[in-house]
């Protein structure tokens, strides 16, 4: 991997490692049920492998492009991503995974166009908001687009359905809408509105229903609703403070459901123990400062609010997957960003740190 000069080498690092530790942790997870499943204890780390070579693929080439480029592409990205986005709606096209149709199929390989559609509106928004300027505070020019935009994607989101993608994009734009200088009142305003919206979303349908009181009370139903998150405290318990050593983990043994996707970091706490969940955290937080970092000290306002929009991206996504496995929320399916299994999250990850690492390396000497 070539380095250009300037590049935050400390996040360049988190990065790589949290990728490759990754890797192992989908083979250590997952050898088991590869071989109940494809009669091969290698293969999803065989495609991991591959997205992962890809992906850092895709990271050398974000580090070289110049971002000030993606104030052309803001546009035709974000309608790109529409359309990926109606294309997984269309009967016969989306593939249907789970009871959720939230993947298009490519050759042998599946991708989710909200991943990408995440990216492509913040790039749109840290385009459009530097344009705009002392404009962002007015109602009509400043909050009203964005909201509109916003609510066309969260329907399509929803359609899939997908309500962990549709928070995540919310949040992440309403803070860059906040950072931009967005009035206060209009955010807390839309707030209040969307308060009923969500309830209505969430207990009117019963398995979203059936999360959030397994997360009140699990053990009221330890078999079904409860099982999962009583399982990944198992996990967790089991591992005390070292861990019982990699590839010893027992929760994984089909006890624990999902355990390379969206559980993996409930195999790392057996498997690396308190130590490991604690770096791992660690990285992740370093990780995200360091792009906060490279925001503020960015050459203009869009390199500004690209680079914050991304790293907020990032870690909005893992630390609401360490929460969900921990119990600390109601179970929602968010991969870990560059740990869990599967190709469309580890690339869009490495993308957005891309993304960042150019913002950061065109920083005045001094600041880098």
């Amino acid at each position: 991997m070539e380095i250009k000069q300037g590049t935050d080498n400390s996040m360049l690092l988190l990065a790589v490692c949290l990728t490759c530790l990754g890797v192992v942790m989908v083979f250590s997870s997952s050898s088991i049920m590869a071989v109940r499943a494809h009669a091969d204890s290698l293969y999803f780390l065989k495609r991991q492998g591959l997205f992962a070579l890809v992906g850092f693929g895709f990271l050398t080439a974000m580090i070289h492009f110049d971002y000030q480029h993606f104030r052309k592409l803001a546009v035709p990205l974000l309608i790109f991503c529409v359309l990926l986005l109606v294309l997984v709606l269309v009967p016969g096209v989306g593939k249907k995974v789970g009871g959720a149709v939230r993947w298009l199929r490519f050759g042998g390989f599946s991708f989710q166009p909200a991943e990408f559609a995440k990216l492509g509106l913040v790039i749109f928004m840290a385009h459009s908001l530097a344009r705009k300027k002392d404009k962002v505070k007015s109602f009509r020019f400043g909050f009203l687009p964005y909201i509109i935009l916003l609510a066309l994607l969260l329907a399509l989101l929803l359609a899939q359905p997908d309500l962990g993608g549709a928070l995540t994009l919310g949040v992440v734009a309403v803070m860059m809408l906040l950072v931009a200088g967005v009035r206060l009142v209009y955010l807390l305003g839309m707030g209040i509105v969307a308060m009923p919206f969500l309830y209505f979303l969430i207990m009117n349908v019963d398995y979203r229903r059936q999360r959030v009181m397994a997360f009140l009370n699990p053990w009221e139903d330890p078999s079904n609703s409860g099982f999962q998150i009583i399982q990944s405290w198992i996990a967790f318990g089991s591992g005390g403070a070292l861990g019982k050593g990699l590839g010893e983990s027992k929760q994984k043994l089909f006890y624990l459901p999902e355990a390379h996707t969206d559980f993996i970091f409930s195999v790392i706490g057996e498997e690396l123990g308190f130590a490991g969940v604690v770096v791992i955290a660690a990285m992740f937080l370093l990780l995200v400062m360091r792009g906060f970092r490279a925001a503020l000290h960015a050459p203009d306002e869009f390199g500004c609010y690209l680079a914050f929009g991304m790293s907020l991206l990032v870690g909005l996504e893992a630390f609401v997957n360490m929460a969900v496995v921990m119990g600390m929320v109601p179970t929602k399916g968010l991969a870990l960003p560059f740990l869990s299994y599967g190709g469309t999250s580890l690339l869009t990850s490495l993308i957005a740190v891309g993304i960042v690492l150019n913002v950061s390396s065109h920083a005045p000497g001094e600041l880098r």
